[in-house]
């Protein structure tokens, strides 16, 4: 990724007078030889819930008043749930009765690919009439653009990117007298420090997989070979980072959410000292915390100066199932929603990053950090970005990990053991 462009973003975001490159949202008249008196209809398929569903509906309704040739019902299929979504989608895929476009997480990708429900892009993306500009496609922020690719061809494009940040009560930490952790090791430092019978000093949400990827990264360790299809985790890295992680609980200055089943709530309560979670998760925090509580994020903290995060969230997929007529409708309106407006206007109304560049140097986006300041350590971490693995069984290996590390934090397994079971498990997922 080119330096000078994460300097504009980061340093000049409350600078005026930067200007902004836009995606042509009106749709082609003639495309495909088709008159406007005939607008195909389409469905999207997605998990928003609250706010972002109301977000969705109105960007949906947008597309439909701008333009006459696609008519796109946005159907709620999760609410809030992306698993809940993906299974319906493969009993759909099943059913030949998918949508034609929806959102995804990226893990799911090569499952639906393996299925032969998902249709490549790059026919779309290429096209001489419809398609992206070279300009407009490197406008898409590179590490979610690298994220859209399998075996060199887009099957996705970016919508509600997110990354995990760190959150603080700093009326905490300037009672002990610290300051914001830039490494693993201070952080365990203050959490041990902090803890007491009211408070934790650390929090996890219902697993720390992406903590612990973040940290077998940082250590040097790696995660999984794609090419050679087998995990590489269970290594002297692997198992201090997932030692680590262990040892914060073992001293009680970390804890997960039990009954409250999300941290945001005990954070906003000021129960739990810091927490790491998703980038959008600044908007809950909001709703829930008390007048009197000061709190903020930071990025992800380093470990001997290697600085390392995952970028997650979701992307849009069309699917193969759809007529020719719905597969262009459906490019229609992905196109759209990367639009350098609509994806400015998602990231305001969701908390989830823009897709472009042009986005985050606009002006709309940089009033948004001025007066949202708990959303710039999303884009300050975009050099630390790692990816999710890219291969069919990647997310059943999620929920093997999520089992193993339970046991380890439970006491049921030694770190070593849990981690011997996770590549066996792992490994035969990778060789069905």
């Amino acid at each position: 990724m080119k330096k000078w462009i994460l300097l504009i973003m980061i340093s000049t975001f409350l600078i005026a007078g930067c200007s902004t490159s836009s995606e042509n949202t009106s749709s082609n008249s003639a495309l495909n030889g088709k008159s406007n008196e005939a607008a195909v209809e389409t469905e999207f398929w997605h998990a928003m819930s609250g706010d972002r569903d109301e977000a969705i509906n109105e960007i949906v309704e947008n597309f439909n008043n701008e333009q006459d040739e696609v008519i796109v019902k946005a159907i709620n299929q999760g609410n809030g749930k992306y698993a809940d979504l993906e299974k319906k989608l493969m009993a759909a895929g099943k059913a030949n009765q998918l949508p034609a476009v929806s959102q995804v997480t990226a893990t799911i990708v090569p499952e639906f690919t393996k299925n032969g429900f998902v249709e490549e892009l790059n026919p779309y993306i290429e096209n001489e009439d419809y398609g992206l500009t070279d300009d407009s496609l490197e406008d898409i922020i590179e590490p979610f653009r690298e994220a859209s690719i399998w075996d060199g061809s887009y099957y996705t494009l970016p919508f509600g990117k997110s990354i995990r940040v760190l959150y603080y009560n700093k009326g905490i930490l300037e009672e002990h007298g610290f300051d914001v952790p830039e490494t693993w090791d201070e952080l365990k430092e203050i959490a041990i420090q902090v803890t007491n019978d009211n408070v934790v000093g650390m929090g996890f949400e219902n697993d720390f997989y992406l903590e612990y990827q973040s940290l077998l990264a940082q250590m040097g360790g790696k995660y999984i070979d794609e090419e050679k299809n087998e995990v590489l985790f269970n290594s002297k890295e692997g198992i201090q980072a997932l030692q680590f992680i262990k040892d914060l609980f073992d001293e009680g200055a970390a804890r997960m959410p039990g009954e409250d089943g999300f941290l945001s709530g005990p954070f906003a309560r000021g129960d739990v000292a810091m927490y790491i979670t998703s980038s959008p998760g600044v908007t809950h925090i909001r709703e829930l915390v008390e007048d009197d509580l000061e709190w903020s994020t930071a990025v992800l903290p380093a470990y001997d100066g290697s600085s390392s995060t995952s970028f997650f969230g979701n992307e849009i997929l069309m699917y193969s199932q759809s007529t020719e007529e719905e597969k262009i409708a459906a490019w229609k309106f992905m196109k759209y929603l990367i639009s350098t407006e609509v994806t400015t206007e998602w990231a305001t109304k969701s908390g989830y990053l823009p897709a472009r560049y042009s986005a985050i140097e606009s002006e709309e986006y940089k009033n948004f950090l001025e007066e949202d300041p708990e959303f710039l350590p999303s884009v300050e971490q975009f050099d630390a970005a790692i990816m999710s693995p890219r291969i069919p069984g990647a997310k059943a290996i999620e929920n093997i990990l999520f089992e193993e590390f339970d046991e380890v934090i439970l006491d049921r397994k030694t770190v070593e053991e849990a981690l011997d079971s996770a590549e066996t498990r792992a490994n035969e997922e990778l060789n069905k």
